[in-house]
């Protein structure tokens, strides 16, 4: 009964206050004003990349995520911006859309939680048009054995207070092993954040 209530009321703002802090915000409008033609953007969350779209290079945006609660939050966003935003209820393992029918995959801080990530690139890679691109920026493993350490130790716990979020997925590794190959890559960690949860991997693949 706590976890349910916690998952509905606390989890969603949580997320929200989370994943909009300065540094993210700032990686987030390096990465989304990329986006190009219609536009899947998986784990639309709270729609803290809404705002970031170069709405002239946007013909829609398909906004999937499989939390009411922050599908909630993101429709009021939806609502204030020129955007044509469409929004699909559903884990990212099985996309409700046809083959090669997306110009642009936008993935922002949501790897971390998918639980069969393999599946949802391998989706992801289904519905992208033969010349279209994956956008990620994702936060994951660190290059330092230290920190490392750090993050497999705290992993468990903290994948129970922020959603299945995980700490120390190779990010990379995980775009390649779906068959996608990566054609711009960079990676950094973000200032003003703990290094657990500070390294970032961002590009694009195809």
């Amino acid at each position: 009964m706590i976890g349910s209530l916690y998952e509905k009321y606390v989890l969603p703002k949580l997320l929200d206050c989370c994943c909009s802090t300065k540094p993210v915000s700032y990686q987030r409008n390096k990465l989304v004003p990329l986006a190009k033609g219609t536009v899947l953007e998986v784990g639309i969350g709270s729609g803290l990349n809404i705002p970031f779209y170069d709405v002239s290079c946007v013909d829609k945006v398909i906004g999937l995520d499989p939390s009411e609660e922050l599908n909630q939050i993101a429709e009021k966003k939806a609502e204030k911006s020129e955007l044509q935003i469409e929004f699909l209820i559903n884990g990212a393992e099985e996309i409700h859309l046809p083959e090669k029918s997306v110009d642009t995959v936008l993935i922002t801080y949501t790897l971390c939680t998918i639980p069969d990530f393999d599946s949802a690139l391998k989706e992801m890679k289904r519905v992208l048009k033969d010349d279209g691109n994956l956008l990620f920026c994702e936060h994951g493993i660190a290059p330092d054995e230290n920190i490392i350490k750090w993050q497999n130790r705290i992993n468990p716990l903290w994948g129970k207070l922020a959603g299945g979020c995980n700490i120390n997925r190779n990010i990379p590794k995980i775009i390649q092993s779906a068959g996608l190959k990566i054609n711009k890559l960079e990676q950094m960690y973000l200032p003003s954040t703990p290094k657990i949860v500070a390294y970032n991997y961002w590009g694009s693949a195809q």
